[in-house]
């Protein structure tokens, strides 16, 4: 099997599917994308605590979760994700071995030219769709001409078409402000995820402390550090946790294994959470505001599948809320 030739077992992807909640596969259109994107994002963590694991034992080999086959087992066993580049590549050999026409790309999160993020597309009936396995918007986002917009308050997202492509514009706590995230190279090849991967080795957010994010319905809970942030269509608030706690809300709140969370203490993980930021400043937040900021919305909201109705042209879409109906 060649590098790029990499599929799930068969029986591996049943028993993800059955997980997520899907006793049979999904339909292979809108419809099936949505339930099994949203699935995902209310039950697969975006986290770094196997790679943190990794790097502080300098172990030799790829960084864990690089295929998708090791990280879906390990979700299976321990409920651990991963950071961009692992998870979207599980995500984007879920899809296909489902059926779907998915495709990996790489994209500059910032819009600073740097490939420095994973997503996936979608297409379905000749449109292409977003599912972003580190934003974990609980939608598929529409990539056609013009602008649409995700206007739930506990994941907000807009969309824009950009010189022949697409830029993605969200926030997460900490943050406050939209960061631009430009789609680039497309289609990817796997190779190339794994270079991505082990560039970060040197050079990421999620290399030196906790930093771990997972979906529930109607709110968006966070542990950055030794901060637990909680979002909902309220606001944000956050609390400082102690160790226990902190250990605690892996287990309770992420979903991981009392094993993994063991595993990330014994090597450093949990000390490590607990010291000052690393003193890296991102790059300079010169992009300028969304798209919503600089022109007017439409004027009535509109449903979700509208964006996928043929001739949808260059009108900005509004996608409702999800919050509470899951």
């Amino acid at each position: 099997m060649s590098l790029e030739d990499q599929s799930l077992p068969a029986e591996l992807a049943r028993l993800v599917l059955e997980r997520l909640g899907f006793p049979h596969p999904p339909s292979l259109d809108v419809s099936g994308l949505s339930a099994l994107y949203g699935a995902w994002c209310l039950r697969v963590p975006f986290d770094n605590t196997r790679k943190m694991i990794a790097l502080r034992r300098e172990a030799d080999g790829p960084l864990p979760g690089a295929y998708a086959e090791d990280f879906l087992e390990h979700w299976l066993a321990h409920g651990t994700g991963g950071t961009c580049w692992p998870s979207s590549n599980a995500l984007f050999s879920l899809l296909r071995g489902t059926g779907f026409d998915a495709r990996r790309v790489i994209a500059s999160m910032r819009d600073t030219g740097m490939l420095n993020h994973a997503s996936a597309k979608v297409r379905i009936n000749g449109r292409d769709w977003l599912v972003d396995s580190s934003m974990l918007l609980n939608r598929p986002l529409p990539l056609s001409p013009g602008v649409f917009l995700n206007s739930d308050p506990v994941w907000p997202a807009e969309v824009e078409a950009s010189n022949g492509s697409h830029v993605v514009w969200w926030h997460t706590p900490p943050g406050g402000v939209y960061l631009p995230c430009r789609l680039l190279t497309d289609p990817a090849p796997f190779s190339e995820y794994l270079d991505g991967y082990e560039r970060s080795r040197e050079r990421s957010p999620f290399n030196q402390r906790l930093y771990a994010r997972r979906n529930r319905p109607g709110e968006l809970v966070i542990l950055a550090g030794r901060t637990r942030y909680l979002r909902t269509r309220d606001g944000v608030t956050s609390r400082d946790l102690h160790a226990d706690e902190l250990r605690q809300s892996l287990h309770e709140e992420i979903g991981l294994s009392a094993e993994m969370i063991d595993r990330w203490i014994g090597g450093g993980g949990l000390t490590a959470s607990f010291e000052p930021p690393p003193a890296v400043s991102p790059p300079p937040a010169d992009h300028g505001p969304p798209p919503s900021k600089r022109q007017t919305a439409a004027s009535s909201p509109q449903a979700f599948e509208a964006a996928a109705a043929p001739g949808a042209g260059r009108t900005a879409i509004r996608m409702p809320s999800p919050t509470g109906r899951r």
